[in-house]
């Protein structure tokens, strides 16, 4: 009886870990097989570097070997054509958990490494968390449909801090609503360090404490313990005043803050933007303001208050890419529309159009590459 249970509560971490490397490996194959003709696309010198060289991967190994070093990165800054003060927009979380575990790897694998592994506890947190919290009645399969948002799918099967960036925020949501709130501090502030957007968590949770003060007229000291997420943010600027010489390195980074003003990225004449064939960023702004709009009286207050301030946030991106600078918001659609997307209807779309994900991502792993003349930079 006992040997079932264990079995049985350890089944869906065990699944979501299978169904994470599975997934990855096959958003490999072609590479690995080193396949030139792949379901109609065309694959020139096919082979895994296409996974190594994926936007922004690679460039997130300069800091994990320089640590920032100015004189260091001005002797790599040549064979990536790239100023040493751009690497100051990649934040250290990712690149010193490279170089950790490069001596063993090698910094490219390391890279790809680490991802795949921050994915590997972020589907097990996102199940334990909806089972926890009891925000769906079926959480394994949740967690399925969360695992395969087609750009989600491309940065967790490469070199990306996403995967990271979404553990952490999980868990200083998670922490923050069982009024843990030095740890959702402390882990917001990790993930602060791992991407800037990190520190709008303080901002949501100071909307949550605001609201608990005027429903309750008490002060809550423990409260305090989120101002570990803008430190987190403090600790970063401190390295680069070490490293750089220069406290405010991120903002001198070049042109790497896209916030403009809103709906600023439907403009084609921007840098960043260049296409005016945007319709499908029209849907992303509708789906996630419906998850604010949804989870405006869920009991779960730092998730109504985080979505509606990173959605106020994404609508200021002058970036195309906004299915990626938006992701954060992702598992809390899926929360809020966890009906919808556990149903038997979704669940037969999601089947039939699941080649169609894996479409996509092989083509824009193809498009979406680095070009690297000279690999020593990242070895």
């Amino acid at each position: 009886m006992f040997k079932n249970k264990f079995f049985l509560a350890i089944y869906p971490y065990f699944t979501v870990t299978l169904i994470i490397i599975i997934s990855t490996f096959t958003v490999w194959l072609p590479f690995l097989l080193k396949i030139g003709s792949w379901l109609g696309l065309s694959i020139d010198s096919s082979n895994f570097l296409y996974v190594y060289r994926q936007y922004d991967g690679p460039l997130y190994i300069i800091p994990a070997k320089t640590l920032y070093n100015f004189q260091s990165l001005e002797k790599i800054a040549p064979y990536v054509s790239l100023s040493p003060r751009y690497f100051a927009a990649h934040l250290p979380l990712y690149p010193f958990l490279i170089r950790l575990f490069a001596p063993l790897l090698g910094y490219l694998k390391s890279m790809i490494f680490v991802n795949l592994s921050a994915t590997v506890l972020l589907g097990i947190f996102f199940f334990f968390l909806v089972k926890k919290l009891r925000l769906s009645d079926h959480p394994l399969i949740l967690t399925i449909v969360f695992l395969f948002l087609p750009r989600f799918l491309i940065v967790r099967s490469t070199g990306a801090p996403e995967s990271l960036f979404l553990l952490l925020i999980l868990l200083s949501l998670f922490f923050f609503e069982k009024e843990k709130y030095l740890l959702a501090g402390l882990v917001g502030g990790l993930a602060t360090m791992t991407k800037s957007p990190g520190v709008l968590l303080f901002f949501g949770y100071s909307l949550v404490i605001i609201e608990k003060f005027i429903k309750n007229k008490k002060i809550n000291w423990r409260w305090l313990g989120i101002i570990l997420i803008p430190a987190g943010l403090l600790v970063v600027f401190a390295i680069y005043g070490i490293q750089y010489k220069d406290f405010l390195a991120y903002f001198h980074s070049g042109d790497n803050i896209h916030l403009t003003f809103p709906f600023a990225v439907f403009n084609y004449k921007k840098m960043w933007i260049g296409t005016a064939w945007l319709e499908e960023i029209v849907f992303y702004f509708f789906f996630y303001l419906l998850t604010v709009i949804s989870l405006r009286r869920a009991k779960e207050r730092s998730f109504f208050y985080f979505s509606l301030v990173f959605f106020l946030a994404v609508t200021f991106v002058q970036h195309r890419d906004i299915s990626r600078y938006s992701l954060p918001l992702w598992p809390l659609c899926c929360i809020a529309f966890q009906r919808n997307l556990t149903s038997k209807k979704f669940l037969l779309a999601f089947i039939i159009l699941l080649p169609a994900i894996y479409l996509y991502t092989w083509n824009m792993m193809i498009y979406n590459v680095i070009p690297v003349a000279d690999w020593s930079p990242f070895l």
